[in-house]
């Protein structure tokens, strides 16, 4: 192995079957550099968090962030050993209060936490990926060496980077699947007769045997999947009545002489992330008649208004909440509307 060269390290940390040699390797070279030098090396295991929350409240990714980093503590402190004063060990959440989309995101509050702890050098775990599947090591390197930090990755066995199309599903996925894929069958029949129950059985079983290893990449959290689906139950007639009384407001403007339009095109940042929100957005907008989604960039929104009251509906951020409220709970819906948020930029 290269020997790391730097007493004062920031090691970014998320889930993956590489982390624990990433700690061992980190924890071994401090000790080492301990010896060499006689100072006292100082490892920081920082989490970046992918979520912004208007609260202090506390979301399920923030709890996963706590045990992992309490987990790579007690690795650290195992590969010590009677060394435990040799290496200072320090871990943090950041990004927590931030949108963190793209690997410029990430880098930027790692190397402003490297900066405020005069921290040198970068080492990633080579399965480092803070949005689950989706590669972002190598960019994120480059972006943290921009940012003027040596960079190196421990030489931990890589995962498969091209993951087989098949995988291994458990008894919930398979569950969930069959339920999914029944419930479709029932809602085209538009019928639940004994034939249908019967027929709509077995080809849900027929989906999931074939299907559960390949549409379902993440395991399933029933109780996580339920409440969500409550919402979505809910948030369904609330997005049929915004359309509606759109609908009514865009009749008005059409059938008034005078055709009272204010085309305007605007750009706000949702306070969504991840695709699945970002994507209801967006099309929940586009939906409602008045406002057409031209463009989104990771939360970043191009919405054509076609008069001033869409846009002051736009931007009283109703929509917006309720995706919220369906993808991450009623604790952190209620939140600054993009009108607020952008007065508050302003004034800022």
């Amino acid at each position: 192995m290269v020997p790391l060269t730097d007493t004062r390290l920031l090691v970014p940390v998320s889930e993956s079957n590489t982390l624990r040699n990433t700690v061992g390797y980190v924890v071994q070279h401090a000790l080492d550099r301990a010896e060499e030098t006689g100072e006292t090396p100082s490892v920081h295991f920082v989490y970046p968090a992918s979520e912004r929350l208007p609260s202090e409240t506390e979301t399920t990714e923030f709890e996963t962030a706590q045990s992992l980093l309490d987990r790579v503590m007690v690795w650290a402190s195992e590969d010590l050993g009677d060394n435990a004063d040799a290496v200072e060990l320090e871990t943090a959440l950041v990004g927590g209060r931030e949108y963190l989309f793209s690997p410029g995101d990430y880098a930027d509050v790692l190397a402003r936490y490297a900066r405020n702890n005069d921290l040198h050098l970068a080492v990633f775990d080579p399965g480092f990926a803070p949005l689950g599947t989706t590669p972002l090591l190598p960019p994120l390197e480059n972006e943290v060496r921009r940012a003027g930090l040596e960079v190196r990755e421990a030489p931990a066995t890589r995962e498969r980077q091209n993951p087989l199309l098949v995988r291994s599903g458990n008894v919930t996925q398979f569950l969930g699947l069959f339920s999914v894929s029944f419930l479709f069958y029932l809602f085209l029949a538009g019928s639940v007769v004994p034939f249908e129950l019967v027929t709509g059985a077995i080809s849900a079983t027929v989906v999931a045997v074939a299907l559960w290893g390949v549409s379902l990449t993440t395991p399933i959290r029933p109780t996580q999947a339920v409440k969500r689906l409550a919402r979505v139950t809910l948030y369904i007639p609330y997005l049929l009545w915004e359309i509606a009384k759109a609908n009514l407001a865009i009749a008005y403007v059409v059938l008034h002489p005078s055709l009272p339009i204010d085309p305007e095109v605007v750009e706000f940042d949702a306070a969504v992330w991840s695709a699945l929100p970002v994507t209801t957005l967006a099309n929940s907008i586009t939906l409602t008649p008045g406002t057409l989604t031209v463009d989104v960039t990771r939360s970043h929104f191009t919405v054509h208004t076609l008069t001033r009251s869409s846009r002051e509906d736009l931007f009283s951020g109703s929509l917006e909440r309720a995706v919220r409220f369906v993808f991450y709970g009623r604790d952190v819906a209620r939140i600054p509307s993009p009108l607020e948020r952008r007065e508050e930029r302003e004034d800022a």
